[in-house]
């Protein structure tokens, strides 16, 4: 007897946010938009996570699927994601595996303000160079509020901060923007005298076994202008930062030209100034810092097989 052919179910989707991802989404075959809470597939923001997510979890069929952990912010948010990086550390170094800590040394060295500004004032008063530092806000993209610094006057804001933390007497409108602060690599990997970072894309679908799934045609960002690591040109982002909310506000930008390559265009032209045995290690190595930091908070996030981290 023939088995007949399965019908194809029909998948319905609803998108919180009119970008690319909505763009995305309606051009898929089979998948049907639907403005109702019957989805299958929803792509939401961080704000309906945390209201709406608990409340309406018990009810989701099993194959139904969200795009975010409930405590997605223990990897996505800056002083989250270093706190567990710092805590995975320690708690290797307690178990006397000193080497597989080691291992973790990728990302510089980074304090939270205003919380830790004490701390980063003593280790910045130990510094004999004077090193750049870079402060970001905790919760912005894009490169927004993000400003380069030498000077502890720079962060004054935080020292009033700190020093009202647990005052009720406490103005609101003393109040400040959460930051880090990291020291700034001063010496970048350069292509043609520019900056640049990598965009790669990780699927994470579980965290209980941990399950990743990395997409191999990533992108490298660079700046339009030629780096200068000189302390005078520390207010102009334009040089510094990567990111296409910057870049395209720079004069002289041209946006045919764009400022990106894909990741395999990246690794020819590393191929062509180092050794090939050198290019595959540095690319083995960004494979395993993403499988490290998600190690990091893999204790800490609620895993629910409804949802997926992108």
């Amino acid at each position: 007897m023939q088995r007949q052919p399965q019908k194809k179910t029909e998948i319905k989707w609803k998108c919180l946010l009119a970008n690319c991802i909505h763009e995305v989404l309606s051009t898929r075959q089979g998948w049907r938009e639907t403005d109702r809470d019957d989805w299958d597939f929803i792509w939401a923001d961080k704000d309906w996570i945390r209201m709406h997510f608990d409340e309406c979890r018990a009810g989701l069929p099993p194959t139904t699927k969200v795009n975010h952990f409930r405590n997605h912010y223990e990897l996505t948010r800056k002083d989250h994601m270093v706190k567990n990086l710092k805590r995975m550390i320690n708690n290797l170094r307690r178990e006397d595996r000193a080497s597989e800590a080691a291992m973790y040394d990728f990302f510089p060295v980074t304090y939270a303000l205003p919380m830790e500004y004490g701390v980063f004032v003593e280790d910045y008063k130990r510094q004999t160079d004077k090193p750049i530092w870079i402060a970001k806000p905790i919760g912005k993209a894009q490169g927004r509020g993000i400003f380069l610094f030498t000077d502890l006057k720079d962060v004054k804001l935080w020292k009033k901060a700190a020093e009202n933390r647990g005052n009720p007497k406490q103005d609101d409108d003393d109040d400040v923007e959460n930051y880090v602060v990291q020291k700034y690599i001063e010496k970048p990997l350069l292509v043609g005298g520019k900056k640049f970072d990598l965009r790669i894309y990780v699927l994470v679908t579980g965290y209980m076994p941990l399950t990743v799934w990395l997409y191999r045609q990533g992108f490298a960002r660079f700046s339009a202008f030629r780096f200068s690591g000189n302390k005078t040109s520390l207010k102009d982002t334009h040089l510094h930062l990567t990111n296409v909310a910057v870049q395209k506000t720079a004069p002289g930008y041209d946006r045919e030209a764009g400022c990106k390559w894909f990741i395999d265009s990246l690794k020819r032209y590393l191929l062509s100034k180092h050794d090939k045995e050198v290019v595959d290690k540095s690319f083995y190595e960004i494979q395993m810092l993403i499988i490290r930091t998600l190690l990091a908070v893999q204790k800490n996030m609620m895993h629910d097989k409804h949802c997926f981290e992108l």
